[in-house]
């Protein structure tokens, strides 16, 4: 298989090669005993209940549950965009807050939070330049990122010149601008048609499979879940608590071919039938 335009070369370091799982020996998220209270003006929203999840650095975890079950929050709490009512999260050993003023994840958002009046290229460079990163090195950057993705020539476009899974592709290039450590995706491919979703599915699993950037991922497809991770996180209904956590069989090289294999199909089984016990 030729490699994709999310798999060029970088200078990422890669794990030291006579310890093939260095990259998983140390924690790069680690929430024990989490709880989300939400308060209204009635009856309070219990969104987290009792949440421990260990994320080893370079793993691909993806969390998956019905909606309104606290995936997107238990993310957000990890880059602390929301704050726990009860127990403890570390992000690389830190705080999140202490993790986010360290620049040490990337975020995806479901859509893809693009300014219309800011071509594609001063899209990517405004996280850099708001860093304080030149304005040469922060284009320089930018163009690295977006060759990297696959959106060479597009540098001049404004984002409403781009289909959605372009765009997908911006924001997946402004989120790795600065290196991250981790890189957190919030249903990133939700909205776009089957097709396109296969080819970024396939993209971002060889871009993973070359870095081992630790990837935290948020979604509703059973397929996608199996397909892309090296553990799946299966949730309940509100309250969100842990189900299983279910670790992959499949190899690590994957191509889409592996979804019509039994293996695949065994564990996407696993998957659902987790996520039925889940509701009772």
């Amino acid at each position: 298989m030729m490699p994709s335009d999310l798999t060029r070369p970088t200078d990422h370091a890669p794990a030291d090669p006579q310890q093939p799982n260095s990259h998983l020996t140390q924690l790069a998220v680690d929430v024990r005993k989490a709880s989300v209270v939400y308060a209204t003006a009635d009856t309070p929203v219990h969104a987290l209940s009792g949440v421990d999840l260990s994320i080893a650095q370079g793993e691909f975890v993806s969390l998956i549950g019905p909606s309104g079950c606290g995936k997107t929050t238990l993310v957000r709490v990890i880059a602390d965009l929301e704050k726990i009512s009860a127990g403890t999260v570390l992000v690389n050993g830190v705080t999140p807050h202490d993790a986010r003023l360290a620049r040490a994840y990337g975020y995806v958002f479901q859509a893809p939070a693009l300014f219309p009046w800011r071509t594609v290229l001063a899209n990517v460079t405004l996280p850099l330049q708001i860093q304080g990163t030149g304005k040469a090195d922060a284009k320089r950057i930018a163009l690295e990122h977006l060759e990297r993705v696959g959106l060479k020539g597009f540098e001049g476009k404004y984002p409403w010149q781009l289909s959605g899974g372009m765009q997908q592709r911006v924001s997946i290039a402004r989120a790795l601008s600065f290196e991250p450590k981790i890189l957190m995706m919030d249903e990133p491919f939700g909205a776009l048609d089957e097709i396109t979703r296969d080819r970024l599915n396939e993209q971002l699993q060889q871009l993973w499979q070359r870095e081992r950037r630790t990837v935290v991922f948020v979604t509703h497809s059973i397929a996608e879940a199996v397909y892309l991770s090296t553990k799946i996180v299966v949730m309940s209904p509100r309250p969100g608590r842990i189900v299983k956590v279910i670790d992959s069989t499949l190899p690590d090289e994957r191509h889409l071919g592996l979804r019509d294999t039994p293996e695949f199909v065994a564990l996407a089984h696993e998957v659902r039938e987790a996520l039925a016990d889940g509701h009772h």
